[in-house]
């Protein structure tokens, strides 16, 4: 395979809805491009792109596949993105190193939700953008209809380069306002016959084709002069305006295809290969300290693993984007996160199952390797020495549902543990955690569809079988007001026996309070708590009625129930503790006597002390399309919402609201539901506040019943 040059090289995601095409388009292309020599497809369940045992169940993208083709004397790297929500940290990955978004429309149906969810992604990161109208060559394809939705949804910036001739059953002509040619494609694709525009579409096409000579002129300064003084471009100014539209972002090329009979895309990929812009001609990445990278291939060797796959008969396969320098095998790197040492044993480009072995990659490329020691997704593999070298990392979105998972078999308790761990390192949005706090495996994701389908790899790739169960909620327990209580710990049994009597007196902590006056402070401790809040533990004895080395002990049974409050056995927190008085033997007084003295004293004082639970309360923002606001505010309200604001954001409306976490449970199901899958939120950890009496009460008899089952 001939080795590419930064402006030899093309980097194309595949973005868009389910069902738009996208898996079929990339065949077609690598078909075009010499890659494979018949196409397959999701159907039939042979494609290049869907080869992964749960996409040909589903027969839907799950995961993101790079690929490439060669064209025209350019490589193009495509890597083809799942459509659903549930998968959109595959999506975000894609575009990272991806330098030209395509999005694929169909034309059925127009602007459909995961249009608007991949174009959040594709605005957010900046990405110049190129639209695909595919499936014309269905009965229910609407050329003007789609391109009107266009036009509402992402503006005049969107213009035709191509529109069909005859759009549904039959299609198989396209105007080319770029060439002012109509293009005929035989039945199954192949060369086309090009033709003059008949006079019926002249009119169409010169309309078209001057919105894209005034929008090319506008990219530059000395084009839009030439523009007014000689009322058009030149075929070499036009294609210098459209190269520079698109990099700026100030022009959306629409084309027109069929990927299914492979109509159009030949055509199209003359167009990547000729105008879209070359890994260096982009906006520059940057590194994590602001620097630029400018894909010199002279410079320090520097990539981004962007993703992380396991093969069967590979194991680990890590994909990587050069940003700067040469990579060529058996080269040293640093890994910049931890600065221990890998070595490229292998490079390979990649076409979805199908892999060949290459020597050298250059800035700006997109390839494989293998068995890396120890760097995963979101790792910068590089020459530089200078340890903290890092290429700015992707951005993946927060969990938006958990659930708690659990091994059917409790021998399998291990082999799930590093099956998630596994998991993880191929999808970052797939998250787990072994909560102590809650006593469970805490799974988080993007959305139900996403912790299924992570639910079926295990059980059927990994053979473990789990079940799913609601994830508990982490409660914090403090108090309202002081209390005081004495217990005296005795044990007498023969021999040496067990001795210990505490007095203490526990109040509210808050930020800056003054010390009680009540007793004199001797010593102070305070502990900042791992989940959150502040232990701060007072020695206030006097006289040596509890020698100084009991006091370490009397702590420790007071942290003992810290960690499993009085009122759920949930966390406590944000609380004064002040030892005043207490009782010792001279035989029988021990560390543990006075460990469960100060443990038992904490718990009923504690229970005097006006206790109340805290819940987790979480920033949701919620975008929904304007008519279906009002039934996902409603819904929001009865899950005690308090609403923040409203936003108006193109065609939806914003909620920003504070929902406790205990409400959020199957929220991603029933907004899917309220807007037909339109609707998007996130959610981020905001705060602790106290549950209302009536949950508290819930809460507590719950506990309680618990307790009983258990005895």
């Amino acid at each position: 395979m001939k080795i590419y040059q930064t402006n030899e090289i093309k980097n194309i995601a595949l973005v868009g809805g389910t069902k738009s095409g996208k898996t079929t388009l990339a065949e077609a292309m690598l078909f075009e491009g010499g890659v494979i020599n018949r196409r397959g497809s999701v159907d039939d369940k042979n494609s290049v792109s869907d080869y992964r045992e749960i996409e040909l169940e589903r027969q839907a993208s799950v995961f993101s596949t790079v690929l490439y083709s060669e064209f025209a004397g350019k490589k193009i790297n495509i890597i083809d993105t799942p459509g659903f929500d549930d998968f959109i940290g595959e999506v975000v990955a894609a575009l990272k190193v991806a330098d030209t978004a395509v999005m694929l429309v169909n034309a059925q149906n127009g602007v459909e939700v995961g249009t608007e969810i991949s174009w959040r992604q594709i605005n957010r990161l900046e990405k110049p953008v190129v639209f695909l109208l595919n499936q014309l060559d269905h009965e229910k394809a609407n050329f003007d209809e789609s391109l009107r939705q266009l036009k509402v949804q992402f503006g005049d910036r969107v213009i035709p380069a191509q529109f069909p001739v005859n759009a549904g059953i039959g299609f198989d002509s396209v105007v080319d306002v770029l060439e002012m040619k109509m293009y005929k494609f035989p039945k199954d694709g192949g060369k086309p016959e090009i033709t003059d525009i008949p006079d019926s579409e002249k009119a169409k096409a010169e309309e078209y084709q001057n919105a894209i000579i005034e929008s090319a002129a506008e990219s530059d300064e000395q084009l839009m002069e030439n523009f007014f003084e000689n009322g058009t471009l030149s075929p070499e100014e036009l294609s210098q305006g459209i190269k520079q539209g698109i990099t700026t972002r100030t022009m959306y090329p629409l084309f027109c295809i069929s990927s299914k009979h492979n109509q159009g895309v030949a055509r199209f990929m003359e167009f990547v290969a000729a105008s879209l812009p070359a890994p260096n001609e982009v906006a520059k990445e940057k590194t994590t300290e602001g620097k630029d990278l400018n894909f010199d291939p002279a410079g320090q060797a520097t990539a981004l693993i962007f993703k992380t796959a396991v093969e069967p008969h590979l194991g680990e396969i890590s994909f990587f984007k050069v940003y700067e320098g040469t990579f060529t095998e058996a080269i040293d790197l640093i890994n910049s996160s931890t600065d221990s040492k890998e070595r490229l044993s292998q490079l390979f480009a990649v076409a979805g199952k199908n892999r060949q072995k290459i020597e050298k990659v250059v800035a700006g490329d997109i390839a494989a390797t293998i068995k890396l020691k120890d760097s995963r997704t979101n790792t910068t593999l590089t020459t530089n020495k200078n340890q903290g070298l890092k290429v700015a990392p992707i951005v993946f979105p927060d969990p938006k549902i958990r659930q708690a998972v659990k091994a059917k078999n409790t021998a399998d308790e291990e082999k799930l543990s590093g099956v998630l761990k596994e998991m993880n390192n191929i999808d970052p949005t797939l998250l787990y955690e072994q909560s102590k706090e809650l006593r469970q495996v805490i799974l988080s994701g993007q959305g139900e569809l996403h912790l299924n389908v992570a639910r079926w790899m295990i059980e059927n790739t990994s053979k473990v079988a789990i079940e799913f169960l609601p994830p508990r909620i982490p409660y914090r327990e403090t108090i309202t007001k002081s209390a005081k209580a004495t217990y005296r710990h005795k044990k007498q049994s023969g021999g040496a026996g067990q001795f210990g009597e505490v007095h203490m007196m526990i109040e509210p902590y808050y930020d800056g309070m003054p010390n009680q006056t009540e007793f004199p402070v001797r010593g102070q401790d305070i502990h900042e708590l791992d989940w959150g809040g502040k232990l701060v533990f007072n020695s206030c004895i006097v006289g040596g009625s509890i020698d100084a080395r009991f006091m370490p002990a009397i702590l420790k049974g007071i942290m003992e129930k810290i960690e499993e409050g009085p009122l759920t056995g949930s966390y406590a927190r944000d609380i004064v503790v002040n030892v005043y008085d207490g009782k010792m033997h001279p035989v029988d007084s021990n560390e543990i006597s006075f460990k469960l003295a100060g443990r038992n004293a904490f718990r009923e004082a504690f229970k005097n002390a006006g206790p109340k639970i805290l819940e987790p309360i979480y920033d949701v923002e919620v975008m929904v399309p304007e008519e279906k606001m009002g039934d996902v505010m409603t819904d929001l309200q009865g899950r005690r919402a308090i609403i923040m604001g409203m936003d108006a954001e193109g065609n939806y409306q914003k909620i920003k609201a504070k929902v406790p976490l205990a409400e959020m449970n199957k929220f991603s199901t029933t907004l899917s539901s309220l807007t037909s899958g339109r609707g998007m939120y996130g959610m981020k950890y905001a705060e602790y506040q106290q549950v209302p009496a009536d949950v508290q009460d819930k809460l507590l008899k719950a506990y309680e019943a618990e307790q009983e089952e258990e005895d």
